[in-house]
């Protein structure tokens, strides 16, 4: 078992009480999964699985808590009860079954294995293609050279050509937007090229 002298002193400086609900956490993380590594990590005792993410634990003034990082290996019932996915752990008796924590470390690191093993991001909808302003839509057609620029675009770069231009109150305040972009894309460059290369 390689353990980092951090967690010990970490365990150690915990109050009475969680010293035994980390120790036996810690002891179950290494007899489940040989392979598990120890660290530290936002001031934390940290476990990592083949250099993923896998578990923390923390104590605090009245509990101790533990969870997995990829918490969809857990089905606990705790949730939003605190940091962890066992709620508040305040004593011995409040661990979980010894059984079903070792398996739940193990389906943690079956999910590692699998590549799925960061925490999932939110997807976010797609946004749709932005509206062509009008006056846009009709400089581009004049112009095949600042058409072809702007077609290559990703639609992010689209729309924020087509929401500056879009967002001009006056029509002189448009008119010149239009020019200013056209004379842009001739020349190959994103809206705010002005920003980057800060």
């Amino acid at each position: 078992m390689q353990t980092d002298p951090r967690i010990d002193a970490y365990i150690d400086a915990s109050a009475p009480f969680a010293r035994p609900i980390l120790a036996w956490f810690r002891a179950h993380m290494h007899a489940a999964l040989p392979e598990v590594e120890e660290t530290i990590k936002w001031s934390m005792p940290f476990f990592t699985y083949r250099g993923k993410p896998l578990a923390n634990m923390a104590a605090f003034k009245a509990h101790a808590a533990f969870g997995f990082w990829k918490r969809e290996s857990s089905a606990t019932g705790h949730e939003g009860e605190a940091m962890g996915q066992f709620g508040k752990l305040a004593g011995m008796a409040d661990l979980p079954e010894p059984d079903a924590l070792d398996a739940m470390i193990r389906d943690a690191a079956a999910l590692i294995d699998a590549g799925e093993g960061g925490r999932p991001r939110a997807e976010r909808p797609a946004k749709p293609e932005a509206d062509v302003p009008q006056e846009l839509a009709e400089a581009l057609a004049g112009d095949d050279a600042a058409a072809a620029t702007f077609n290559a675009f990703p639609p992010s770069c689209r729309r924020e050509y087509c929401e500056w231009i879009g967002d001009a109150k006056r029509t002189e305040t448009r008119s010149k937007r239009v020019a200013e972009a056209i004379g842009w894309l001739r020349e190959g460059k994103r809206r705010n090229w002005k920003y980057e290369n800060c």
